[in-house]
């Protein structure tokens, strides 16, 4: 099966057997939705007396926690051996079984970069109120080794924060109203899971063209936020009825457009360009004065790069600290040159540089 066969395409089978088809490093990221083994042995009922759709499919019901476990152990091998040397994997579950399959991601390998807690605005209450009213869920996201590199797009998570670095507990509210699928106003997955949480996860660990694997694809949530975003997608899902609404949701689902997915690239992915470079390309000259952006101080530049203002010398990061008393600066923004007609950050004459494709 080459990756070309698996791009775009959901499957109704058995994840466990489909997943043994693949060959080794495939795929770029996991999303993984397995089956949470609730242990529901009643049906739940509320103070009415009415009954809670809660979660007592077969799929979700295991004689044992050694068979959840051997399950457990069986699919995550599989997705380790499938995915990229820097490829990533998330599990998504309840307290129920998050801690088992946590065990299992580290005993095979994977490295635990973070676990993320889902908390849920709008959480089913606790009718018999003999509990906390279980308002969470947890995430492990793992890179398939200590030394992969893995995708973090740090920028674009911080920026969708309001500037604010991302936390690890995310307010979200849980799958309703018109995005909830439904069949006869009946639910037609017991816990589909909302875009906007797939949507936070793919844009953070994924970028644009890579594969993306659910193995347990549900309703198609996966696979309809990676279309939407234009990572392409490959789902398994063993439940007939689960497979066709989702290849139905997938039909419905448009792409954003390509001038809309542009996103914020991470400083470490920029190449480092020594001010240097650009004095031995002749993109700026020995000689020339540099200023601050009130050109009430000035600079000369020397022929190996380095700058000097009055009695300091230095590179342009380490004059401009010294001269605002400050530990560090970014020389690329304080200093400024004529360009023209314009008077523009030096930054301006890197971006020039890297035009030009010296790189």
């Amino acid at each position: 099966m080459r990756e070309l066969d698996l791009k775009n395409k959901i499957i109704n089978g058995d994840s466990l057997k489909e997943l043994k088809k693949i060959p080794d490093e495939t795929f770029d990221l996991v999303f993984a939705d397995p089956p949470y083994n609730l242990q529901l042995k009643n049906k739940l009922t509320r103070p009415d007396r009415s009954k809670v759709n809660a979660v007592n499919d077969k799929w979700d019901q295991f004689e044992s926690f050694k068979k959840y476990d051997d399950f457990t152990y069986a699919w995550l091998y599989e997705c380790k051996r499938i995915l990229k040397k820097n490829g990533a994997i998330w599990v998504i579950g309840s307290y129920h079984n998050i801690f088992r399959v946590g065990t299992a991601i580290q005993n095979l390998g994977f490295w635990i970069l973070n676990d993320v807690i889902w908390n849920k605005k709008n959480p089913m209450p606790n009718f018999r109120g003999t509990r906390f009213t279980n308002a969470h869920e947890t995430l492990i996201w793992a890179s398939k080794s200590e030394k992969s590199k893995y995708t973090f797009n740090y920028q674009s998570l911080k920026c969708l924060n309001d500037d604010l670095q991302m936390r690890s507990n995310w307010d979200l509210p849980i799958c309703n109203g018109t995005e909830r699928l439904k069949k006869n106003g009946k639910k037609v997955h017991s816990t589909q899971k909302p875009e906007a949480l797939l949507h936070r996860i793919l844009l953070a660990t994924s970028n644009k063209d890579d594969l993306i694997l659910d193995p347990f694809l549900g309703s198609g949530t996966t696979a309809t936020v990676a279309k939407k975003l234009s990572r392409n997608y490959y789902g398994i899902e063993k439940e007939k009825s689960y497979f066709k609404a989702a290849e139905q949701r997938l039909k419905n689902t448009k792409p954003i457009e390509d001038d809309y997915l542009d996103t914020l690239k991470n400083n470490k992915s920029k190449p480092r360009i020594p001010f240097g470079s650009l004095v031995e390309l002749g993109i700026i000259k020995p000689g020339t004065t540099i200023f601050d952006n009130k050109k009430k101080i000035s600079a000369k530049i020397m022929v190996d790069g380095s700058i000097k203002h009055a009695q300091t010398e230095g590179s342009i990061h380490k004059v401009a600290a010294s001269i605002l008393g400050a530990e560090s600066c970014n020389g690329w923004t304080y200093w400024h040159c004529e360009l023209g007609n314009t008077f523009v950050p030096i930054d301006n004459l890197r971006q020039k540089f890297l035009s030009k494709n010296y790189l």
